[in-house]
């Protein structure tokens, strides 16, 4: 193994475990479609098609993972979505 692909895959495993991190949407009975909709778009930078997938599987399902990424970026995110009323947690 070359130099190259040795250090290629020490970043493929740093980029794996860096980016392990889900929040996940838990469903509730309080907020509607439209605004849990709107907020997964405004914090997780959704398209609107995405939003309203995410939410018919909490509905449906009870919970969904809405954004992957580094706990450092998640946070905010997570806590943003638990400001506007929404049940989330970062696993």
């Amino acid at each position: 193994m070359s130099t190259i692909e040795k250090i290629q895959e020490e970043l493929d495993l740093l980029t794996q475990a860096t980016n392990k991190h889900e929040i996940i949407l838990y469903n509730d009975d309080v907020n509607t479609f439209d605004y849990v909709i709107d907020s997964l778009i405004q914090v997780c930078e959704h398209t609107p098609e995405q939003a309203e997938q995410c939410t018919v599987l909490v509905h449906y399902k009870g919970k969904c993972a809405v954004k992957t990424g580094a706990y450092k970026e998640l946070e905010p995110k997570c806590t943003k979505l638990l400001n506007l009323g929404l049940s989330a947690e970062i696993i």
